[in-house]
């Protein structure tokens, strides 16, 4: 439960960015954000979050915000320019249309939807201006298609400087982000993503985000400590009549084949993988041994990023 966190989020900064590897629970944190300040969820709050800690101790922003939550990993980088370009704007046009129906009871209703997708936006952002609300954006790998462009350059075009310098569409898009929120419409935006480079490239489009990437009380916001991977081990192994020996041993063999995590030098204690490590613990649940192979194929894909 990392739920006490989120008091700490809204002090931290309205424009905020957090940075982990692939694979590290960042989209699960996202949409545990996306239900906890949506408004059309405010009536499954206490089912959501009443055994949680910030259920306990909830802050005044719970379920108070239109939610435009966007995902940046389905942009197809394939093809020229012209091709990523209208593949992000029908991802924005599809999530602006699903944000618009949600909402359209309370008073979300009249967006102009046009082809290009920072224009639609544009105008989201202007009709929730004419309502009692805020809007929070939040966009999931953020830099996901973007860095795919440029590990995958293509011959007699340079792609990624198309889209991230002078008027480019991932620069101009989130100069209309900036905009909106310099104008009090977007209250809020929490990305996620892997590298800061794509924000460091578009400089004065989107110079505003704080980084949270660092912060010691984000160290382990994601992601599986020490600590508890031994709690885990030993219920798993109390249930499959393991000896102490067999678990230590478990938490070796996780320690050396998955390292782990310090994401701030303020905090000793390691984080690992979390996808590695359930792999590694359901395995050893079903069965009262280790995997044989312990690099999860879910990981495989993203070995040589």
């Amino acid at each position: 439960d990392r739920t006490d966190r989120i008091p700490l989020i809204e002090d931290a900064g309205s424009q905020l960015l957090f940075l982990r590897p692939r694979r590290f629970g960042k989209s699960l944190w996202l949409s545990t954000l996306e239900n906890y300040y949506d408004l059309a969820r405010a009536d499954d709050f206490d089912r959501l979050f009443g055994e949680l800690k910030i259920g306990q101790n909830p802050t005044p922003l719970h379920n108070q915000y239109f939610v435009l939550k966007l995902n940046f990993s389905v942009v197809d980088p394939s093809g020229d320019y012209q091709a990523i370009r209208r593949s992000l704007f029908q991802h924005l046009n599809i999530r602006i249309k699903e944000t618009v129906t949600r909402y359209r009871d309370v008073g979300l209703d009249g967006v102009d939807i046009q082809e290009d997708g920072t224009v639609s936006f544009q105008s989201l952002v202007s009709v929730v201006g004419q309502t009692p609300y805020k809007l929070y954006v939040m966009i999931d790998e953020y830099d996901n298609f973007a860095n795919e462009v440029m590990i995958s350059p293509m011959r007699g075009t340079d792609r990624y400087h198309e889209l991230v310098q002078g008027e480019g569409t991932i620069k101009t898009f989130f100069k209309a982000v900036k905009d909106g929120a310099e104008r009090g419409q977007i209250d809020r935006t929490f990305l996620t993503g892997v590298s800061p480079v794509v924000l460091s490239d578009i400089t004065s489009g989107y110079n505003v985000s704080e980084d949270l990437s660092a912060d010691p009380d984000m160290h382990d916001l994601c992601g599986f400590t020490d600590s508890e991977l031994r709690q885990v081990l030993e219920a798993v192994g109390a249930v499959r009549d393991l000896d102490v020996e067999h678990t230590a041993t478990a938490l070796d063999l996780m320690r050396d084949f998955y390292n782990g995590y310090r994401f701030s030098p303020q905090r000793e204690e390691r984080v690992y993988n979390p996808t590695l490590a359930l792999y590694f613990l359901k395995y050893l649940a079903r069965h009262g041994t280790y995997p044989p192979r312990l690099l999860d194929d879910n990981l495989a894909m993203d070995r040589n990023r």
